[in-house]
């Protein structure tokens, strides 16, 4: 957005005031970080990221807690793992909506008649397509167990 910042960095920010005032230190670290996390992807690609490319990085940051809860806990550090649950939680409502299991099956069965898909071997050609369509709105890892079944792999 050439027009200045975008709504969901001006959320952010405020949000960020908010917390600060209120004396919240896990909000404020975790959207202090998420700003980060913006900034530098902001460097990366050389423009001021729009409300969606503000979506993907914070589902990015919610990914990145997901795998350090199954780290935590298979660690068994249950202290550690309840508090990247607690920052996935206020993350979540800067990331985009999930997509149903539903509109993920059928962005892969469009994918696959689109592609003409009929083996493992065309894996790449259907996850591209179904990622580029659901953009943060899937988890890859459960997208590509999906495609595998699908296709035989």
């Amino acid at each position: 957005m050439s027009e200045g910042i975008s709504r969901l960095k001006a959320r952010i920010a405020e949000e960020m005031k908010r917390s600060l005032k209120a004396g919240e230190k896990l909000r404020l670290g975790t959207l202090r970080m998420l700003s980060a996390a913006v900034t530098v992807r902001e460097k990366d690609v050389l423009h001021e990221l729009s409300d969606d490319e503000v979506r993907e990085v914070a589902a990015k940051e919610i990914k990145r807690r997901n795998e350090a809860i199954e780290a935590y806990e298979a660690a068994g550090r249950e202290d550690l793992a309840g508090r990247e649950r607690a920052e996935r939680e206020i993350l979540a409502a800067y990331a985009p909506e999930h997509l149903p299991d539903e509109a993920v099956d059928a962005l892969i069965d469009e994918a696959i008649a689109a592609t003409g898909a009929s083996g493992p071997r065309d894996l790449g050609k259907v996850m591209g397509s179904v990622m580029e369509k659901a953009r943060g709105k899937a988890d890859g890892a459960a997208v590509q167990k999906k495609v595998r079944a699908r296709l035989g792999g």
